[in-house]
């Protein structure tokens, strides 16, 4: 399965932003809940979603990673 099957950006929907196909579940929303801990098949009950949909949400900002460099401060520690 590839994101793009179930990851649509649509300007009708969510104003454009990238979304679950089918749904107003935008992508960001998800991404949300997995760095708060929230297990796929949680996040795919509260929202009425497929796991898969879950995964499809995370290898599309894995995609998103791969093409936009965001500059970091150079030696910088937590």
């Amino acid at each position: 399965m590839g994101w793009q099957d179930r990851v649509i950006s649509d300007p009708n929907i969510c104003h454009g932003k990238a979304c679950i196909k089918g749904t107003r579940v935008m992508v960001s929303v998800i991404i949300d809940n997995v760095a708060e801990g929230e297990s796929p098949q949680k996040i795919a009950a509260a929202y009425h979603i497929d796991p898969q949909d879950v995964r499809a949400a995370l290898l599309y900002v894995a995609e998103l990673a791969r093409e936009r460099v965001v500059p970091l401060p150079a030696g910088a520690s937590g």
